[in-house]
């Protein structure tokens, strides 16, 4: 016979103790009739987002980089490590990264990675302050980079900024750094 999710039929149960053997007394863990997985949980992490952090570019640390720079969420843990080389006119010809996020804080590593090559410090700086603008709703769209878009869903839920602006902070900082230690 299968478990009743009723409390008739156990009054010796010691979760439910109470007058009358448990009577009127709700189980601990009434069966849910929502799906185990929400529809915030779906539109956070959607197809878009799991594509993107299973493809990382880039994702391996340089031998001997200009600079390194690591950012660190302390809410969920994340973290990002980038290191960059620049060319002579001070865009990025080598990039790597090492990457340990959740899944939003990797799809955001792969889009930043995957269009890196060929940008200045100052181009960083602008897509991860226009992220930042959009996804606390002071802007419409993500900016000019390209697939920012993808965090809409994200908008809503603050906790979640920090780990998907990780990877356009280092990567601003650390071309900074190797632009200033070039000059």
């Amino acid at each position: 016979m299968p478990p009743s999710s009723t409390t008739e039929g156990c009054p010796d149960s010691p979760l439910l103790s109470g007058p009358k053997g448990g009577e009127g007394i709700r189980p601990l863990a009434p069966p849910s009739p929502q799906p185990y997985i929400s529809r915030v949980t779906t539109a956070l992490y959607n197809r878009d987002i799991l594509r993107l952090a299973a493809s990382i570019p880039h994702h391996h640390r340089l031998a001997h980089p200009q600079a390194s720079v690591e950012r660190r969420s302390p809410v969920c843990g994340s973290r990002i490590r980038v290191d960059v080389v620049l060319d002579k006119e001070g865009r990025v010809a080598q990039l790597g990264q090492e990457v340990r996020a959740c899944a939003l804080g990797q799809a955001s590593a792969s889009l930043m990675a995957a269009h890196a090559i060929g940008h200045r410090a100052q181009d960083f700086a602008e897509a991860r302050d226009a992220l930042a603008a959009f996804l606390a709703g002071d802007r419409e769209d993500p900016g000019k980079w390209p697939g920012l878009a993808v965090f809409r869903h994200a908008r809503p839920y603050k906790v979640r900024h920090r780990s998907i602006l990780l990877a356009f902070e280092a990567m601003a900082d650390a071309a900074a750094e190797a632009a200033k230690a070039a000059a």
